[in-house]
């Protein structure tokens, strides 16, 4: 089924993950790890002449060989009674295998079909594959909408608004801040952003706080698919984290 073709929002699964590197300083790192990491961003280094170090800083929480899940916030519409409702909630917490585990058992229950979307912001380029190779390093069976081997690319259910979003234009990233900006969708003030999660992680322990970010992210993805596909928005009174 294409894209354009589904009607049936309440079949789509909006998906938002944070990240972080598995150790928070490259000192920690064990020496074989380090090795490969050097060797992972080694034209990067040479490119940017920077250390692999200093890359480690960068990247380190968003190479799934190097980093883990800590969060995945996610988000399905409803009906009740002519209305349209957001529910949001998140899979969070400091062992990734568990975080993991929880996801995958909704996804097996609730999103287990070939009528069934996954929906992100990036997400063809960074949550929808870093869940699946975290899953396999955890030995967590992958559910159907991320399990993609082999398949046709339009077989394969994700939907991604940043796709929507460049009309065939590869050649840019566009933030999601920056396209709820221009495109006049409102959206919590947060203090943190994607930047500040390792060291909110790792320094402030505050967990909960990002799980809050993450949420408000998914809210923000839901609002900028319905805008991109010529829907009406959730006025706020209809969205609720559970």
């Amino acid at each position: 089924m294409r894209p354009d073709h589904i009607r049936d929002l309440t079949r789509i699964l909006f998906l938002d993950i944070e990240t972080v590197p598995q150790e928070y300083q490259w000192k920690d790192l064990d020496a074989e790890t380090a090795k490969l990491f050097t060797e992972k961003t080694r034209f990067e280094q040479e490119r940017q002449e920077k250390s692999a170090e200093q890359l480690y800083s960068e990247k380190g929480g968003i190479l799934a060989e190097f980093g883990k899940v800590i969060c995945i916030g996610v988000g399905s519409l409803h009906h009740e009674g002519n209305d349209l409702k957001l529910r949001v909630t998140s899979f969070h917490g400091d062992n990734e295998y568990d975080v993991l585990n929880r996801f995958v058992e909704m996804m097996h229950r609730h999103y287990n079909t070939d009528e069934h979307w996954l929906c992100g912001h990036n997400g063809k380029e960074f949550d929808f594959p870093w869940i699946a190779r975290r899953c396999v390093i955890n030995r967590i069976t992958l559910p159907k909408l991320l399990d993609i081997g082999g398949m046709k690319p339009w077989e394969v259910g994700h939907l991604d608004t940043m796709n929507l979003w460049s009309f065939g234009d590869r050649k840019a990233y566009t933030s999601l801040a920056l396209l709820t900006h221009v495109l006049g969708i409102p959206t919590p003030k947060d203090d943190i952003t994607g930047a500040d999660v390792a060291r909110v992680y790792y320094e402030d322990k505050d967990l909960e706080r990002i799980a809050a970010y993450c949420r408000k992210d998914v809210i923000a993805t839901t609002q900028l698919y319905l805008r991109l596909t010529g829907r009406s928005l959730i006025p706020q009174e209809h969205i609720a984290s559970v």
